[in-house]
């Protein structure tokens, strides 16, 4: 008696080794987007060219994500949701407090994905409809700084600082451990309030 195809087997065979041999094929169609996507840029990166560099056909790549903004738009969200969910899990501690935690947990996110897709925050594509979410819950991210500190402008300051670390990353050819540069960035956050 045969089993059911697993959903790692379904389709054409991959051309070349595995980039995540862990992962699975949507995770590798991701991971290969952000590196392409921050290497590249968005505009200059078609869903051929990823789908070559997962090694799988382009037709393969259409039954993971409808198109590649569906695609920038996970990697996006990705950089901000584990902060939101950070923030709302605080509401024990005093505010400054659970700034600095929020302050450290969200510069331990940027830090801390394989590839720097923050940069393409500012993209004008992000301003369009299959973005919204990524907006909305990045603005929500930044009430929760705003609330944190006590006033509009202080929380925007910290939220800004703590989004600095995208463009240290582009930018400084190495950074101090990822440890050290949270430190840093809450002891900065605190002295702004």
């Amino acid at each position: 008696m045969s089993s059911a195809p697993s959903a790692s087997s379904v389709g054409r065979p991959r051309s070349g080794a595995r980039r995540l041999p862990a992962a699975t094929a949507r995770e590798e169609i991701l991971d290969a987007s952000a590196e392409l996507f921050a290497q590249r840029g968005y505009a200059a990166t078609s869903t051929r060219l990823i789908a070559e560099r997962v090694g799988i056909r382009q037709a393969s790549l259409y039954y993971h994500f409808d198109n590649k903004e569906q695609i920038l738009a996970e990697l996006l969200e990705a950089t901000v949701r584990p902060s939101l969910a950070h923030a709302e899990s605080l509401g024990e501690l005093e505010p400054a407090q659970a700034l600095q935690s929020l302050v450290r947990f969200d510069v331990g996110v940027l830090l801390s994905a394989r590839w720097n897709i923050g940069i393409l925050y500012a993209l004008p594509e992000i301003a369009t409809e299959p973005f919204a979410r990524f907006r909305r819950e990045r603005e929500e991210l930044r009430a929760a700084y705003r609330r944190l500190t006590g006033r509009d402008v202080t929380g925007d300051l910290v939220f800004g600082l703590v989004e600095s670390v995208i463009g240290m990353r582009r930018d400084l050819p190495s950074l101090p451990p990822a440890e050290s540069l949270q430190d840093t960035v809450a002891a900065a956050a605190l002295r702004i309030i």
